[in-house]
């Protein structure tokens, strides 16, 4: 059963895509948002939809964390309910260790007297950090992509077994190819790294698989309003999650499914094949 109070939504990255559309969402049901972007200038949309707005970069020190859900939290209670990326250290300490830190400081926020006085009334709070695809397999021209996805979903899949008894539920959603904006160039999402080898990889896989994200931008078959509805129901257990728990793992968009039944098969296989030689290395 959905709860009678509002839920309470910090959002880290609410300027596009995903993070944006969910803020819309949850605003849209009368939840309280708290929007964070490294530039919150151009939300004024969440802002007159009643969001409470917070200008934060997820791999800032932990005072400064702390001191931003602090401001949302103040906000919150007396208001109405970029930058490229060129180098892999760069994209690795947003996408990987800034969510393990903005994750570590949400546990502790949780726990903390505000928290507490949630918890009394029975309800549980939700993390939730974005995998994708991706973080399901590999391939040419998208290697870090895959290994930070990979690396938040593993993290989050062990964080979720050991928050749980806190009342802290944890989730890591991954979608396929949804139309967020993310593979515009020049659009401040799209990672491209400083040194792409052009000429080494002329006539490769990864030339190939380059041309092909330029011909699926704009023209992916996940819809960003209907995927973040689903997000919206499974995070707080109402609509079409109306009796189930927060799942673990939410892949989203049937190209995901695919590419996770094919995993399965394709591991599955692996594993029959080499049975007998991977099984004997054990102590007697």
């Amino acid at each position: 059963m959905s709860s009678p109070t509002p839920n309470v939504w910090f959002i880290a990255g609410a300027s596009s895509g995903f993070g944006k559309q969910i803020a819309l969402e949850a605003l849209a049901r009368g939840d309280a948002v708290i929007a964070s972007s490294r530039r919150t200038a151009g939300l004024t949309d969440l802002s007159s939809r009643g969001a409470v707005l917070v200008d934060l970069d997820v791999t800032s020190d932990d005072a400064t964390i702390r001191a931003a859900f602090a401001r949302g939290e103040s906000a919150r209670s007396s208001s109405p309910p970029d930058k490229k990326y060129t180098t892999s250290r760069t994209f690795f300490n947003a996408n990987v260790l800034g969510i393990m830190n903005m994750t570590k400081n949400e546990i502790g926020w949780l726990r903390s007297k505000q928290g507490q006085e949630q918890q009394q009334t029975g309800r549980r709070s939700v993390i939730a950090n974005f995998g994708s695809l991706g973080s399901w397999r590999g391939g040419p021209a998208f290697a870090y992509y895959a290994a930070a996805k990979w690396a938040v979903s593993g993290f989050t899949e062990s964080l979720a077994a050991e928050v749980s008894e806190l009342r802290i539920d944890a989730c890591v959603i991954e979608p396929g190819y949804f139309r967020t904006g993310f593979l515009n160039p020049g659009g401040g999402h799209r990672v491209t790294m400083q040194n792409p080898l052009d000429r080494e990889y002329a006539g490769t896989q990864v030339e190939h698989l380059r041309g092909l994200l330029e011909q699926v931008n704009d023209q992916q078959p996940g819809d960003v309003v209907k995927g973040c509805r689903v997000i919206v129901d499974a995070l707080t257990r109402s609509g079409a999650a109306q009796g189930k728990e927060v799942p673990v793992r939410l892949p989203l968009g049937q190209d995901c499914v695919d590419v996770i039944e094919g995993k399965m098969a394709e591991t599955q296989a692996l594993i029959d094949d080499w049975r007998a030689a991977i099984t004997t290395t054990d102590h007697e």
